[in-house]
């Protein structure tokens, strides 16, 4: 077998016009280890509870034309947005509000994978993903070893 290029590999699982419609508002079903993230983000007890409490029912938006996509997710305490392109660089902030460099690629036809780098100070490597499989929504946030899985449907 020849070598295997991991990146080409990655670009080219989702050849423009086959990629999946992610298009729509998803309201969260359920939510895995957000305690744990949190932690591993070294969020503090009292914000952890208050965070918690606000981020168990978000409201999700989502925009998508081709490769670029707009992300708004709503809770009761705040409300964040973001636009990219696939292959793009872009600016967002981490689960926990810290400032960070991410890049989205596709690593199927139906997955983004977004890892992100932090602007400034030291912390654990953080990423995220957002899978559709059927009728659900696939969000994945990792904080080194630590995932937390939440998995939304149509609203």
């Amino acid at each position: 077998f020849p070598p295997r290029n991991v990146l080409a590999d990655t670009q080219s699982k989702n050849p423009r016009g086959k990629m999946s419609n992610f298009t729509g508002t998803w309201k969260m079903k359920s939510s895995e280890n957000f305690d744990e993230l949190l932690k591993a983000l070294g969020v503090n007890a009292m914000l952890r509870k208050v965070a918690g409490a606000a981020a168990s029912k978000p409201h999700v938006e989502i925009k998508q034309n081709g490769e670029h996509f707009y992300i708004k997710t709503s809770t009761t305490v705040r409300t964040t947005e973001i636009n990219f392109l696939i292959g793009e660089e872009f600016s967002e902030e981490t689960v926990d509000g810290r400032k960070c460099k991410s890049l989205a690629t596709w690593e199927t036809e139906n997955k983004i994978y977004c890892k992100q780098i932090l602007v400034s100070g030291d912390g654990p490597k953080t990423f995220w993903s957002r899978e559709l499989r059927g009728d659900e929504l696939i969000l994945i946030f990792g904080a080194d070893d630590v995932v937390c899985t939440r998995i939304y449907v149509r609203g």
